[in-house]
């Protein structure tokens, strides 16, 4: 019995050190889908915490990363997301920010920074109205870096969904910076 407890305990110590290599990943998944930081850092913890005491169930020479994004995922559906209301495609209003002026393209200073820094704000912003079935595969694909192959466990769905959604979710995006970027446009002519 001893030496049962002490290979799980060692186990449990592989899978603990390996999954804080993972934990910034985490943190942006678990921040794309609950759209609040605390909220994220909740779901990092308990998805730690789960992957913790499940340790037995997760193969040496499989994927952690999907293993605990999978966690993460399940976690959220079972308990964030009677929280959230979702928006429609159809309710979403056209983007609006403030103007860019007096900026040259190829100006590397200070206004740039801040420029990127508001585009970026305007694609979160974006991200976050598009519906969750099109928003997680961008976030899976996209921004973490998983494979098709990867996102499909952890969605839990045939690749061939993951790609419908990523292109219809990717089309969501690009209309909607698009109509940013366009408005922009007529605001300096």
């Amino acid at each position: 019995m001893r030496g049962e407890r002490k290979t799980g305990g060692a186990k449990r110590e592989v899978v603990a050190s390996e999954a804080m290599a993972h934990l910034d990943h985490l943190y942006r998944v678990a921040f794309y889908l609950a759209k609040d930081p605390s909220d994220a850092e909740d779901l990092v913890q308990e998805t730690f915490a789960r992957a913790l005491a499940a340790n037995e169930q997760f193969e040496p020479a499989t994927n952690m990363k999907a293993w605990l994004t999978t966690i993460l995922r399940n976690f959220f559906f079972d308990y964030y997301r009677h929280k959230q209301r979702w928006v429609s495609a159809e309710e979403l209003s056209e983007p609006q920010s403030d103007y860019w002026e007096g900026l040259a393209a190829e100006n590397p200073g200070p206004e740039r920074n801040v420029l990127i820094r508001e585009l970026d704000d305007q694609i979160t912003a974006v991200l976050r109205k598009i519906p969750e079935e099109f928003r997680t595969p961008i976030v899976l694909v996209d921004v973490s870096d998983l494979s098709y192959e990867e996102a499909a466990v952890i969605l839990s769905c045939p690749i061939g969904t993951v790609r419908s959604r990523l292109s219809r979710g990717r089309k969501l995006m690009r209309k909607y910076l698009t109509a940013y970027v366009v408005g922009k446009q007529e605001k300096t002519s």
